[in-house]
């Protein structure tokens, strides 16, 4: 028999629909930044936006494949001020901001369950 998990609620974003943040508020642009020009492109823009879209789209399905791999294993994540940590990897939020974690161990105890920010992670590394 599966053994039951726990749902996570993050906060919602202010968009009643709950469909995220507006793209012009300063939260969205400093944590989405593009190097796609979305205004009048140029001759230029037009050839290097498919090069630009499929690197990317590559990039970001390695990326996610390494966290579906990463689930429910020891995973040592490198903070800022040379802090490393040490959790099992549970999942991560659907804009990647937060990864919930479990028997997370700090240098000052453990934390049963925790979320880890994104922005405060320099890298991790894992066992495949």
């Amino acid at each position: 028999m599966a053994t039951p998990v726990s749902v996570l609620r993050l906060p919602k974003g202010p968009d009643p629909n709950c469909r995220g943040f507006d793209p012009n508020s300063p939260r969205f642009i400093a944590l989405c930044r593009t190097s796609i020009v979305t205004s009048a492109a140029s001759e230029t823009d037009a050839e290097q936006l498919p090069k630009e879209q499929h690197a990317r789209s590559v990039l970001r399905e390695s990326f996610l494949r390494c966290l579906l791999s990463m689930t429910n294993k020891k995973v040592r994540f490198h903070l800022h001020e040379r802090v490393k940590v040490e959790a099992t990897f549970g999942a991560s939020d659907i804009d990647v901001l937060n990864f919930q974690v479990s028997d997370l161990h700090t240098p000052i105890g453990v934390q049963k369950e925790a979320l880890i920010r994104c922005q405060d992670v320099i890298s991790f590394t894992f066992e495949a």
